[in-house]
């Protein structure tokens, strides 16, 4: 059974650093593409960042451009999000995705992937 699992999330103040990860167990996903969202109350599932394969593909949502760096070590089957210089707006539920087949671009719609973590938790304060 394919499982995500998120974990790094807290609440921090603005300017502060996090860094969230997401372990998949169940399968390898080194060869698909995998993303990062998050959703704020009352809102849509918001793109954040994703990356088609280990080390490339790379694409973020305007809002994170320059702030946050998506990262794989697929030695350890896990995925990372690298915060930086949040923002009260970047206060949301995030959650890891992975596309379960092969996909020749990045997808950054939450309809392109096939499996989801709990999400984690961030806010920061102002």
């Amino acid at each position: 059974q394919v499982q995500l699992a998120e974990s790094g999330g807290g609440l921090v103040q603005a300017g502060d650093s996090l860094r969230l990860s997401c372990e998949a167990s169940g399968r390898t996903f080194s060869s698909y593409p995998m993303a990062w969202f998050r959703q704020a109350p009352g809102k849509e599932r918001e793109f954040v960042a994703a990356t088609r394969w280990s080390g490339g593909g790379i694409y973020y949502g305007d809002s994170v451009k320059g702030r946050f760096t998506i990262s794989r070590d697929n030695a350890k089957n896990t995925m990372y999000l690298q915060m930086k210089s949040l923002k009260p707006e970047d206060t949301a539920v995030y959650y890891c995705a992975a596309k379960a087949t092969y996909s020749n671009y990045t997808p950054m719609t939450k309809g392109d992937y096939d499996y989801w973590g709990q999400g984690t938790q961030v806010t920061v304060s102002s």
